[in-house]
């Protein structure tokens, strides 16, 4: 059993093998956001707040924090962006860039165990990256793709993932610090990515005993009805075993998905946050009478 141990200030979210699959709100990113980016690049974080917020909300157990704004102070943003999240919820957060000096300064401010997004297998980013989270104690995603891109074989994909893995605990960073994204191909374009992803994410937990995560919505990419064809998706990965993912928790088919899954899994014992999220609101007076039980017949 492999569990991730992430943290703010005062509270644990652990992503594992045998444990609820866990929603990481993908929301808190400026990219293809105008309005957003044009906010945070000035300073302004009202929709940042009402974001992380409503995320929340919705059942997201982390957030993912991103501040890639074209010819902007990321690192500055970045750091902001963060203080103010943490400053709202407890939910822990994963800090998100391309950059290594905004990766830095978010983890200079971060209260906690971050998650790190990310690392690939080029060997520049893992000479960079990888002190970077042994330096703050902080957990990494790691991208399986490395100087000769992004392949379409899943077993290609799986040697990059290990040896991001093997070169992590050359930095003094554990198997259990590094969640590995198998790279979600578009079933649109590429026909058999979906049982590709499958096959590749039971690899990744059964042979390096790592857990997993991935941008959901990439899988239906280019198709109509993307919630359904998402929900489909995250509940078949579920099944093979990856065990978190960076996806919007206001879309409910793919919350219910995610949800009905660890049932099925044994990850919700009682069916508990099932019931509690969609059982009826029982009628104004209804449940008062069923207490009463039946009512004695009058005698003549």
């Amino acid at each position: 059993m492999t569990d991730t141990i992430l943290s703010s200030a005062t509270k644990e979210v652990v992503i594992g093998f045998d444990r609820p699959f866990v929603i990481i709100g993908e929301r808190i990113n400026p990219t293809g956001r105008k309005l957003l980016a044009a906010e945070m690049k000035v300073g302004d974080y009202s929709r940042v707040k009402s974001d992380a917020l409503a995320q929340i909300a919705a059942g997201a157990q982390m957030l993912d924090v991103n501040a890639g704004i074209p010819l902007a102070d990321e690192p500055r943003i970045l750091a902001e962006a963060i203080q103010l999240v943490q400053s709202l919820t407890d939910a822990p957060l994963s800090i998100d860039s391309s950059i290594v000096e905004a990766l830095e300064a978010g983890l200079k401010v971060y209260k906690g165990k971050a998650l790190v997004n990310s690392v690939t297998g080029e060997e520049d980013r893992l000479e960079i990256v990888l002190p970077l989270v042994k330096k703050y104690g902080a957990a990494v995603v790691a991208i399986s793709n490395d100087e000769t891109g992004i392949s379409e074989d899943p077993d290609v994909r799986f040697e990059v993932a290990k040896k991001i893995v093997e070169r992590a605990q050359d930095y003094g960073i554990p198997p259990c610090d590094v969640v590995v994204d198998p790279l979600v191909m578009p079933v649109g374009a590429i026909n058999d990515a979906g049982r590709q992803v499958l096959r590749l994410i039971t690899r990744l937990r059964t042979e390096l005993k790592v857990n997993t995560t991935c941008g959901a919505s990439n899988f239906s990419f280019g198709l109509p009805n993307r919630h359904g064809m998402n929900a489909s998706f995250l509940s078949m990965a579920i099944g093979a075993g990856m065990t978190s993912a960076i996806t919007n928790p206001l879309h409910e088919p793919e919350m219910a998905a995610v949800m009905g899954a660890n049932v099925v899994m044994g990850a919700d014992p009682n069916c508990s946050e099932w019931i509690r999220r969609f059982r009826e609101p029982v009628a104004e007076g209804e449940g008062e009478g069923r207490r009463g039980g039946r009512r004695r017949r009058r005698s003549a």
